[in-house]
């Protein structure tokens, strides 16, 4: 039996809750809910399966991937869109961040042999969905209209990685990993 695992950065509270906040307004004031089936995060390594039995290994390599990786800077600036169905926090394409994000695949792909990690070698374009693709078409305009020129500023350090793990319908976080503590700052 194999489980469904992907690799993400969650923020910390209270981005957290703020986030929550806008997914659960889309879901009431649009009908979107699908975004609420997984925490906000950045995804770093797109869904993949693994053996059940084999999960302690997976833990085990992640950690030693954790081990590896620096803290990287993470800023959130207003929303973007992919049209005519997502719409999502924009999160700043900063050379941490993608450093960070080609040391997650590339361990993924070298020491765990997940070679979907390349699935069509699409650019990172780091995100947080807060309306996913049940966000009707007829909807989109009126919703990318309140979103599209609203603010939202936040900004944190990593200090761990997130395995998520999909249970029944929904993503929950199944492990933490500890990212050494760097010296720059925020």
């Amino acid at each position: 039996m194999k489980g469904k695992y992907f690799i993400a950065i969650i923020p910390p509270s209270p981005i957290f809750e703020e986030c929550l906040a806008i997914k659960e307004y889309f879901r009431d004031h649009y009908g979107s809910k699908r975004a609420l089936r997984s925490p906000s995060h950045i995804t770093l390594h797109m869904p993949f399966l693994w053996r059940a039995d084999r999960e302690s290994d997976l833990l085990d390599h992640l950690k030693q991937c954790a081990e590896q990786l620096s803290p990287a800077d993470i800023e959130l600036k207003g929303f973007g869109c992919f049209a005519p169905r997502v719409i999502f926090i924009h999160v700043e394409n900063t050379e941490p961040l993608v450093q960070m994000q080609r040391q997650v695949r590339k361990y993924c792909r070298e020491e765990l042999n997940l070679l979907n990690a390349d699935f069509q070698e699409k650019p990172f374009h780091p995100h947080m969905t807060v309306a996913f693709r049940d966000l009707k078409k007829k909807d989109f305009p009126a919703a990318w209209n309140e979103f599209g020129s609203k603010s939202f500023d936040a900004r944190f350090r990593t200090t761990h990685v997130t395995l998520l793990k999909h249970e029944g319908l929904k993503w929950e976080v199944h492990a933490n990993f500890e990212i050494p503590t760097g010296s720059a700052e925020l």
